[in-house]
């Protein structure tokens, strides 16, 4: 308005001068006057003048602005309490382009320390320029003391005031405004946030994805293709010789040898019934062994033997004697290192902080909160309770949290009655003591101002005063929409503006009103507690916010009927300890899950056993009845009539099969899962014993892990026992099981029992070679022992480079995973090898199973009885006689390696939009009250988590130092840290800053203006002493008074060094009130950290993030915030970093990924080196530990698809994978290597060769996998799928449900395909030769 000129009328005035007060109180109403300006009446009021209208009004006669009388009107007076007449209300006519340019200079204008804008305090929060006009009019106590109205219309008298309003970027340094207030000024960022996702995209696909379907569909066509024109070509090969044979003379053909197609190797592969050999070799090819069906009797006659193997073998074969012959000492040497292991549990501690369980000790995260909470303190302890009406239907998070339509049948919660209660509610919280020690909420709140000062509460109640008893059921409306368009005029008692977003939720966006908040559909308390790193504290805050939980959760069940309302809420100390509860729910459900596995092992070990093949159950039972009725008939029987089958002979009790109570296996199956809890309790006793506490979630994986490992060896012992039994047992078949041959006698100790029969007509090679039962079992651990040292070593090597991972839950989880499979490997081919000799014994003397005292009486068994001598079992022959043929005809694998590589595609796609996360919800009971505080936390909360910009390392004593933080001076840099974080703030969806940031630089600096006469003041007689807030102004003067150069806007004559510092440690003791808003000590007292020797060590500049809904934005705020820092530090100079309280909770997501290559990265290379060095073949080796990559990369396939998060609890049972992956690939492969006789590759036999060694190596440990691990696991997370846990659902039940199938499909089905394709050559089969076995296994040399 300055230098504006008026017309004909325009040295008219329309008002000056004092009249007095409306009342005893209040400000000065201005005199009515209608003449011409006149002079000041003093030099002070000149000043004043001139200080407010501009300098141009420095002499002369004035009204403050020319022409006033053509734009005002006074309409109305009134009396002042001295009677004098005074101004009641005034016309201003403003032009357009006047109000809306004023408008727009004061818009963007920010208030620092409330992190707000100078709108909300001077213009009530105005969104336009008639609104801002109208509130500074309105009459009001802490505004204009008479009414100012804006009429739209202008007399025509009067002419409008209309001059063109000044530009904020103006030239003049002294007068424009800062970047911060004036956004033409700023220059764009020369850099933009960048949250991770695809750097090159195909349409809609990523540029991976694209190539990858690309080339399979590519690969498909070829396959394809090449199926198509190979049976062409065949067919036509056919039809040729078919036609050559019509043309020759039918005498000139005699019984042509025509070799069956299909199946390559298929001579290998039985084609009679299920109690066949594995093929019908040829009398050489029986001698030699498996897979020698094809190979000169001579060149295969010495076969390639491995020299790791012979030792590892013969090993294994001491070992086994030993445990076997003297089991008890055995016990007792293993027991007792157990029990030493044991003593650790002495020392068993459990993790539950979840900053130690997540986060590396040297994390940058980790290390940026001990740096904040040192130099400003932890941050606050908030109590937040939403109050909301009752909806219909009620809110529920399934599916998803809060759609619209639960937001949209919330009723409003705002009403005379719910406001009136609850203020009733916050006088008892105010009032609640502690137990034991009595506190109060006083005694831990939080208290910006100083022990003396008033406790944060952010509540609607603070717009009231905390008293409702004012106001009536219109009144509060009225207010309440007053308090929330202009939260400076409704200063809680903590003196800081109390936005309505942070007390009303669910306020309607649609309704253009300024009364929509009346409709808001929650109330939003929050209670600051104090923090403290000192204990004692913390234990006076902790229990009163127990005291507090307990009010609140007695009040969430009177509420609804007391006052129509439901609560949600949380306090300091409520994630901990639902936490902790969490533990306990689904208890059931994992040990019903546990039993369930446990009864299956037990039940199903030993089905294989050799018997003489006997009736069921049902079959002994149905027998027993039909002849049961026999015994009260009166016998007329001749002898000669009497029926030989002792079946028909009436028994008062059933005769129940014989397998059923002695070839159980019952109890060494019990004996096999006790050794895996012993194996876990030891590796707990001996990691607590050296340091390593468990957490959570070693206790609920590793029984699992440890189980399915640990299982599959037992049933490989124990299938491998019955084949031994079969062999050289009691009831021997002359033909072995192995592979066809006829079993050679041997010298030995253990005789057949037809050495006692001197017939020579008895050919000695059909006589089966009888071993002890000490000798079979060392056999057993000779022939497994190496399978099972292959994939426990794998195992425990790859769980034990996962320590190397700096994430400590995952660390301890590897190296409690790694020491529980390798105790269990030992406890194995010790203990159980041991257990083994004994039920073998009690087998063969026909005790009953876990009542050895009682012996089983033997039927007597007929010459002609069909012997049940394969040894295996029920699975075996399915696999011998249709799974292996059909498996591997070269259809089948070229349809299994299409299939394979699809799954391959699918993962490699569907893993790039696996998510990252652990909603906090999942971790919570599932009748936690949590759950529906988070609910409504979603919904209702409208702003963002605080997040401070930390900058240390600076001098700011000093002008540099002092630019590159500020923003409300010109002369700052122009990409300060104030400077930025105001540019990240107008690109919210990127940067997630959405609040002005509080710069306590630039409210210092102002607080020393001059102008803020009742800020900074010092003494007038001694300038070196501060003025308090109660001395008289006539004492005192303002800090930088008459300075030259003066205090301006372009830094010139601000203090620096230890003037600086002088002030500084004054403005943060200053009080902030009314009088000066700029003071420090409320807004700013914890902002910075001051030394006496550096001065000001560090400092936080403080906004907030966005609201935050989802794991994503929370991660991606983090992401964004360290980008934003780093580049402030780039362009200033300075160290700067960002801290908010979720940053290091979200911290392993910065470097989960990397953390994921890395740990499956080393567990592959480990399954690498070890499957290569133990199976002597780096090609089969390589294989293996490709199809272990694949079955993890389907699994995280699956992830993205079922909805499984990357977090901690996911990348474990990932490292879990490769584990199960090797258990089900090691025994397979290793059996493929040992069945060969070493034929090389490239041999025109080698295809067949290795078709069939794959066929032996299916029969072999196929059933022991299927029945040792794929069901046992199958059976268990059956059951767990009835858990009401979120989180045992999604990260056990899904998880492991798709590893079991990925495995047992990929181990299975992809590798016997790969490995017979293009599998190293093997190992000749030693115990073909028995005369072989026995010397390699006793250490004597073999011709």
């Amino acid at each position: 308005m300055l230098g504006w000129e008026g017309d004909s009328g325009a040295e008219q005035c329309a008002m000056r001068g004092s009249c007095g007060t409306k009342g005893w109180f209040g400000q000065q109403l201005p005199c009515p006057y209608d003449g011409p300006p006149v002079e000041p009446e003093d030099s002070k009021a000149r000043d004043l003048l001139v200080s407010v209208c501009g300098a141009q009004f420095g002499e002369g006669p004035t009204c403050c602005t020319s022409g006033q009388g053509s734009f005002l009107n006074i309409t109305d007076t009134q009396k002042t309490s001295s009677g004098d007449t005074a101004v009641k209300t005034v016309d201003f006519f403003v032009g357009e382009q006047f109000a809306s340019g004023f408008f727009d200079s004061c818009k963007n204008v920010q208030v620092g320390a409330t992190n707000g804008y100078a709108m909300d305090l001077i213009g009530g929060g105005a969104k336009t320029y008639s609104e801002f006009l109208k509130f500074l009019g309105d009459e009001k106590d802490l505004g204009s003391p008479f009414q100012i109205n804006y009429p739209s219309s202008i007399p025509l008298d009067f002419t409008a005031l209309d001059p063109t309003p000044r530009n904020c970027a103006d030239n003049d340094l002294e007068s424009r405004c800062t970047c911060i207030d004036c956004p033409t000024v700023c220059s764009a960022l020369p850099y933009e946030p960048q949250i991770n996702g695809p750097t090159c995209q195909f349409g809609t696909l990523s540029c991976l994805s694209f190539v990858l379907i690309l080339a399979y569909s590519l690969c498909a066509v070829g396959f394809v293709f090449g199926y198509v024109l190979q049976a062409t070509i065949r067919k036509r090969r056919e039809k040729r010789y078919e036609r050559m044979a019509l043309s020759v003379d039918a005498t000139s053909i005699r019984s042509p040898t025509l070799h069956p197609r299909g199946l390559v190797g298929a001579v290998s592969l039985p084609q009679g019934d299920a109690n066949d050999s594995l093929g019908a070799q040829s009398t050489e090819s029986r001698r030699l062994g498996r897979g020698a069906s094809l190979l000169d009797p001579i060149e295969a006659s010495q076969p390639r033997q491995y020299r790791l193997n012979t030792i590892l073998r013969r090993v294994f074969y001491r070992l086994g004697l030993a445990a076997a012959s003297s089991p008890f000492l055995t016990f007792s040497l293993v027991f007792t290192v157990i029990g030493l292991l044991n003593l650790g549990w002495q020392r068993f501690d459990i993790e539950t902080d979840p900053v130690r369980l997540w986060v590396a000790p040297d994390s940058e995260s980790k290390l940026q909160k001990e740096y904040f909470d040192e130099h400003f303190g932890p941050f606050y302890r908030p109590q937040q309770i939403f109050v909301t009406a009752p909806s219909s239907p009620p809110i529920t998070i399934d599916p998803p949290p809060f759609t619209d339509t639960g937001i949209s049948s919330q009723d409003p919660v705002l009403s005379y009655d719910h406001l009136r209660y609850w203020m009733d509610v916050e006088s008892d919280i105010r009032s609640l003591q502690s137990s034991p020690n009595g506190y109060r909420l006083t005694d831990v709140c939080f208290k910006p101002a100083g022990p003396q000062g008033a406790c944060v509460v952010q509540s609607v109640g603070a717009w009231f005063g905390n008293d409702f008893s004012h106001y009536d059921e219109e009144s509060w409306k009225n207010r309440l929409v007053q308090c929330a368009n202009s939260p400076v005029d409704c200063l809680p008692d903590f003196q800081q503006p109390l936005g309505p977003q942070y007390v009303l939720g669910g306020v309607p966006e649609d309704m253009p009103q300024r009364n929509s908040y009346l409709d808001a559909k929650a109330l939003v308390v929050t209670y600051v507690v104090a923090n403290s790193l000192d204990e004692a504290e913390i234990a006076k805050a902790v229990e009163w916010e127990q005291t507090l939980r307990a009010y609140l959760f007695d009040l969430s069940e009177r509420i609804p009927s007391e006052a129509g309302m439901n609560i949600a809420f949380s306090t300091g100390v409520s994630l901990e300890e639902e936490i902790s509860r969490s533990t306990n729910t689904d208890v059931r459900i994992v040990v019903l899950s546990y039993l369930a596995m446990f009864l299956y092992i037990s039940l199903t070990l030993g089905n294989g056993s050799a018997a003489r093949e006997e009736e069921g159950v049902m079959t002994s039972l149905s027998s027993w009845a039909r002849n049961f009725p026999k015994l009260f008939k009166r016998s007329n029987i001749t002898s000669s009539s009497v029926s030989d089958d002792s079946r028909d002979t009436p028994h008062i009790l059933p005769r129940l099969p014989r397998h059923l109570f002695v070839d159980s296996k019952f109890t060494l199956g019990l004996l096999g899962i006790g050794l895996v809890i012993l194996s876990v309790s030891s590796s707990v006793g001996f990691f607590s014993l050296v340091g390593v506490k468990t957490t959570l979630i070693i206790a609920e994986v590793i029984p699992f892990l440890v189980l399915a490992v640990g299982v599959d060896n037992v049933f490989i012992l124990v299938h491998e026992l019955d084949r031994q039994n079969s062999q050289h047992g009691p009831n021997a078949s002359t033909i072995a099981p192995g592979g066809g041959y006829r079993t050679h006698r041997s010298p030995t100790p253990h005789r057949s029992p037809f050495e006692s029969v001197h017939d020579e007509s008895v050919d000695t090679a059909s006589v089966p070679l009888y071993l002890s039962a000490e000798e079979r079992v060392a056999r057993t651990l000779a022939k497994m022992g190496p399978s099972i040292l292959l994939s426990s070593v794998t195992e425990t090597v790859a769980f034990g480079l996962g320590a190397l991972v700096p994430m400590p839950a995952v660390r301890n989880f590897a190296l409690y995973a790694a020491g529980s499979v390798f105790l269990n490997a030992l406890l194995q081919v010790s203990v159980f090898v041991s257990a083994l000799a004994i039920d073998l014994k009690r087998v063969e003397t026909s005790r009953v199973d876990c009542f050895p005292c009682i012996t089983w009486p033997s039927r007597i068994a007929l010459r002609d009885a069909p012997m049940n001598t394969s040894g295996l079992g029920r699975v075996a022959p399915f696999i011998q006689r249709y799974y292996a043929p059909f498996l591997l005809r070269p259809v089948v694998k070229g349809a299994v390696l299409l299939t394979f590589a699809g799954f391959f595609v699918l993962s490699a796609i569907s893993m790039q939009h696996i998510q990252l996360g652990l909603d906090q919800r999942l971790a919570l009971p599932s009748d936690s009250y949590l759950n529906d505080y988070f609910d409504h936390l979603d919904v209702y909360l409208d702003v963002g988590p605080p997040v401070y910009f930390v900058s240390h390392d600076l001098d700011v004593t000093k002008r540099p130092g002092q630019q590159e933080l500020c923003g409300r001076f010109t002369t700052c840099d122009e990409f300060s840290v104030a400077n930025v974080l105001e540019a990240e703030r107008k690109r919210p969806e990127s940067s997630f800053i959405s609040q002005p940031t509080a710069s306590w630089i630039d409210d210092f600096l102002k607080w020393l203006d001059p102008a803020m006469e009742t800020c900074c003041r010092v003494r007038k007689t001694n300038p070196s002493m501060f003025c308090t807030p109660r001395d008289s102004e006539r004492l005192c003067q303002p800090c930088l008074y008459g300075k030259e150069p003066a205090w301006n806007i372009t830094m010139v004559g601000l203090p620096e060094g230890e003037e600086f510092m002088r002030y500084l440690k004054q403005w943060l003791i200053s009080p902030t009130d009314e009088t000066c808003p700029l003071a420090g000590k409320a807004s700013f007292g914890t902002a910075l950290s001051l030394d006496d020797e550096t001065g000001v060590v560090a400092s936080h500049f403080r906004t907030s993030h966005s609201p935050l809904k989802s794991q994503d934005d929370f991660i991606n705020s983090m992401a964004v915030a360290r980008q934003i820092a780093a580049k402030i530090s780039e362009f200033t100079g300075s160290q700067v970093f960002p801290y908010s309280l979720h940053y290091v909770f979200f911290d392993q997501y910065a470097h989960i990924v990397a953390i994921t290559q890395e740990i499956l990265g080393l567990g592959l290379a480990a399954v690498l080196v070890v499957t290569a060095l133990l199976l002597g073949s780096w090609r089969t080796g390589t294989i293996v530990t490709g199809v272990v990559a694949l079955t993890v990369m389907t699994v995280m396939g699956v992830m993205a698809v079922w909805g499984i998060s990357l977090n901690a609890i996911s990348l474990v049972n990932l490292v879990i994978s490769i584990g199960i992956a090797v258990e089900f690939c090691a025994h397979v492969a290793r059996a493929f290597m040992s069945a060969g006789s070493g034929l090389p590759a490239d041999h025109p036999a080698g295809q067949k060769e290795r078709d069939e060694r794959m066929g032996a190596a299916l029969v072999d440990v196929g059933p022991s996998v299927l029945s040792g691990i794929t069901f046992t696991k199958l059976i268990g997370m059956s059951v767990l799928a009835l858990t009401r846990s979120k989180l045992l659902e999604i990260y056990y039940f899904r998880m492991w449900l798709t590893l079991i199938i990925s495995g047992a499909l990929h181990g299975l089905v992809l590798l016997p395909v790969i490995l017979s394709l293009a599998g190293g050559p093997g190992f000749a089969q030693q115990e073909a030769d028995e005369e072989w076995m026995k010397d390699v296994t006793r250490g004597e040399e073999y011709p």
